[in-house]
């Protein structure tokens, strides 16, 4: 079963992942399609993030600061419905929060192969692991908030440890 470029995302209600990615809120919900990989999607999803950042590195630190701010914004609501569609919360698949999340992860530190390395890993690291506060929000805040949520925070974490290596060895 397909999904129509007209079809709302609402009437795609409880369809399998597969059956829903052609849906443009889908499609950038499942990370362009890198959530749908049979293992690690959540990695695969965060490596679709590379190229999303790469291109963003070309910005003013504004310009990708309120960018990346309008991803997550607007990755509430893309989560949120393909969600619903699936009737599950926080599907694998979703992948939208780890793009944003990595962007997150790498926003104020300054670029190098090195610093994206580290970023993606440590990002990754916090995003499985969960630490508190993550798995507090992550077990708490539903709906499209709370698969965002967590993955910001893991971000946050990330930058951190990632700014401070950066500081260590500069």
């Amino acid at each position: 079963m397909t999904t129509s470029a007209t079809e709302t995302p609402e009437r795609a209600e409880r369809r399998q992942p597969r059956d829903l990615w052609l849906h443009p809120v889908h499609f950038l919900s499942f990370g362009f399609g890198s959530g749908l990989a049979p293992k690690a999607p959540g990695t695969f999803g965060t490596l679709a993030g590379v190229p999303v950042y790469l291109l963003m590195l070309q910005l003013p630190l504004s310009a990708y600061l309120g960018l990346t701010l309008l991803f997550a914004l607007v990755g509430v609501w893309l989560c949120d419905t393909t969600s619903r569609a699936l009737g599950v919360h926080d599907h694998g698949g979703i992948v939208w929060d780890e793009i944003v999340g990595l962007l997150v992860t790498l926003a104020l530190i300054p670029f190098s192969w090195l610093n994206l390395l580290l970023g993606f890993a440590l990002f990754r690291l916090f995003d499985i692991w969960k630490p508190w506060p993550i798995g507090w929000f992550d077990r708490r805040v539903h709906g499209g908030l709370g698969i965002m949520l967590d993955d910001l925070i893991a971000g946050v974490f990330a930058a951190f440890v990632l700014g401070t290596i950066e500081r260590l060895i500069a």
